[in-house]
């Protein structure tokens, strides 16, 4: 008798029965993931400790500091930059899930592709203007922490180069899994 939660997260999870890249490229989409995995969270927790700092001098300090909700703020779009090409990879986007449990395992495949064509064909278009918008920091710096903006401006470049980078591996992935077909039970990832 099959566990009924682990049943209703395969049904949720439709898109990631189609096998993970192998070999080199597979591997480094691996690294790559754990590394920007590691940054997110990194951020993350900068971010709750920031937080907290912030809270923190308001209630007990007669000052409050100011750089916080800045360094805040920051850390929030590089936490989202970092980890949405992850996302994308690990197929966890939200999404509306009309007829993916409908489709064939060919037909999921050829749906990943489709949509991770789409992605990558929009990260193409959007990522030159995302370098330009980066450049514009260049001859800025933040309010209060001082730093220059091309590091909080180049967000956009991290986000959009790791989003092309994934939709080209799940592409990919896409392709194998319609040319091979299903995998038995025992080659299954």
């Amino acid at each position: 008798m099959s566990d009924p939660a682990q049943e209703i997260q395969e049904s949720l999870e439709v898109l990631n029965r189609v096998p993970r890249l192998k070999g080199p490229l597979g591997r480094l989409a691996d690294i790559l993931d754990k590394t920007l995995l590691s940054l997110a969270v990194m951020a993350l927790l900068g971010l709750s400790l920031t937080v907290l700092l912030q809270v923190a001098s308001r209630l007990f300090l007669p000052f409050t500091m100011a750089w916080t909700e800045e360094l805040t703020r920051y850390l929030f779009i590089y936490m989202v930059s970092l980890g949405a090409g992850v996302v994308l990879h690990r197929h966890r986007n939200v999404n509306v899930e009309l007829f993916h449990g409908a489709l064939g395992f060919r037909g999921r495949a050829a749906y990943l592709m489709l949509i991770s064509i789409l992605t990558a064909g929009f990260t193409l278009i959007v990522l030159p203007e995302a370098w330009k918008y980066a450049q514009i920091g260049a001859f800025q710096t933040s309010p209060t922490l001082r730093i220059p903006m091309i590091y909080i401006f180049l967000s956009s470049v991290v986000l959009f180069a790791s989003l092309f980078f994934y939709s080209v591996i799940c592409t990919l992935e896409g392709f194998i899994a319609l040319v091979r077909g299903e995998p038995l039970d025992h080659e299954a990832c």
